[in-house]
């Protein structure tokens, strides 16, 4: 009788081909945002928010607001929903990537992540015609607070597998995957009131450092017309 460590009972030596995960990115996403959690399960803040933490993700990484019942508005997008897009996404709501018969349950997913609050994950596919191959994505949505207390944001990442082809590509929902999330109580109270600031006196430095939360967005002069569709990626400021 002959037994092989490798192949089991005098079986075949060769290894089996290592089976890589789908979609690599979602699963950065979601550790990074429990790590922030930390032991308290609350909820972190939008200025708790270090790119550096998800590098290896920042393409398929994004930031929306609130705007509304199950709107979503992007603040932040990575180039990767550019590209799918054909544009930039930046101000743009989210169901601009969702076919029309999907953006109802798209809401729904979105609006409960808010009021459970919760975590949603949902498996897509993009419609499909002449230069539009076979393309599967998959929507990761995450509450975040605001620098107000108020949960209001959303750290998500969407992920795609194929060959984009000709844009814009759109997306059905194939199936939406929520969870309730166990909060605190004292998570879920209403935050207080914003006490006036006591008086002391600070440097130039550190009041700039003080008023620029993580994943901060660069100042745009409010009457100052923009040209041409430049190329947004996430930038981390250390000021």
């Amino acid at each position: 009788m002959v037994f092989s460590f490798l192949g089991g009972k005098g079986g075949d030596s060769r290894r089996k081909p290592e089976v890589k995960p789908r979609f690599p990115s979602m699963a950065q996403v979601r550790a990074y945002w429990e790590g922030q959690r930390g032991t308290t399960g609350a909820i972190p803040a939008r200025a708790d928010l270090d790119p550096r933490g998800l590098a290896q993700a920042l393409d398929h990484v994004f930031v929306a607001e609130r705007i509304g019942t199950g709107l979503l508005r992007m603040r932040i997008s990575g180039m990767g929903l550019t590209d799918l897009a054909g544009l930039d996404m930046k101000g743009l709501p989210i169901s601009t990537l969702f076919l029309p018969e999907a953006r109802l349950q798209l809401a729904q997913a979105v609006e409960r992540v808010f009021t459970l609050p919760g975590v949603a994950e949902l498996h897509l596919e993009a419609e499909r015609s002449i230069g539009r191959p076979a393309l599967e994505a998959r929507l990761l949505l995450l509450p975040l607070r605001s620098n107000g207390g108020g949960l209001d944001l959303v750290l998500g990442c969407l992920a795609a597998e194929g060959q984009i082809g000709r844009t814009p590509r759109r997306f059905g929902i194939l199936r939406s995957i929520e969870e309730r999330l166990v909060m605190p109580a004292e998570v879920l109270a209403p935050a207080e009131p914003a006490r006036p600031a006591q008086t002391q006196t600070q440097t130039p430095n550190q009041t700039q450092a003080q008023s620029q939360p993580a994943f901060a967005e660069p100042p745009v002069p409010p009457l100052r017309p923009l040209r041409g569709h430049p190329h947004l990626r996430l930038v981390h400021s250390a000021d």
